[in-house]
This record gives structure tokens, sequence and C-alpha cells, in this order.
């Protein structure tokens, strides 16, 4: 984990193990990532971004907690998603709350898969 990642975390500490297990699953799913580290986000890119991490505020979020945005091509009807929405036809960006780390189990290692897949298939919006 670089610098700039834990520094992230600076105002949250107790996230670092969460981050630290999500960081391990994405690359183990798609070693060719990059990350890039914002101030409000962690973007995780292959082509596009397909998975981003962020803390910001949500009704019903833990003490310790990150959150985690996918962008699919379809809506999920899980309750695992606190929020859902279409920002244009065809992609729907979907909000997780992670507060353990068994909370990355398959099902949700199922949907980054997903996020992955559709980044790479995806073009720029013009």
């Amino acid at each position: 984990m670089t610098a700039d990642e834990l520094l992230f975390f600076n105002d949250m500490p107790g996230a670092v193990p969460l981050y630290d297990a999500l960081r391990s699953h994405i690359l183990s799913l798609a070693p060719e990532t990059a990350i890039e580290v914002n101030k409000t986000q962690i973007t995780f890119r292959a082509r596009y971004g397909f998975a981003f991490v962020s803390l910001g505020r949500m009704k019903g979020c833990p003490e310790v907690y990150l959150i985690l945005t996918l962008g699919l091509e379809r809506r999920l009807s899980s309750p695992r998603a606190a929020v859902a929405v279409e920002p244009y036809p065809g992609r729907w960006t979907h909000h997780f709350i992670i507060s353990a780390v068994n909370q990355l189990d398959e099902e949700l290692l199922g949907w980054l898969r997903e996020a992955h897949d559709f980044a790479q298939r995806k073009s720029r919006r013009k």
C-alpha cells in the first residue's frame, strides 16, 4: 500500500484493514489495475475506472466503513446495494457500505468482476 493510500484513511484509520482486503481482491482479479488516489476517492482503473472507494457519509454508515462504488450495465436487485442510480442509459452506479472483511464475499466479488468486465467493454461517453 502506498503512502497516499494510507493518507487517504487519515480520518478513519480503522478502515485500512477493510481497504487492504478489498485492494488485495481487486489486484488478484485484475493485476493490471492502476490505483489513483484523489482527495475524495480512490479509483481502481484497468481500461477505465471500475471500482471506487470513498469515505463520504451515507445514511446507515457504521462508525468504521468504506463505500465501494461499482458501475454495472444493469441494476442489481440486492438489498446490499445501499444506493443504485442510472446516471445515463445502460450504466448503473451502485454504492455498497463495507464495514467488515467478511462482506467481501463471492457475491460482492462477482459484482466486482462484472464491473471490471463492463469497464473493459465500454467506450468513453461523448
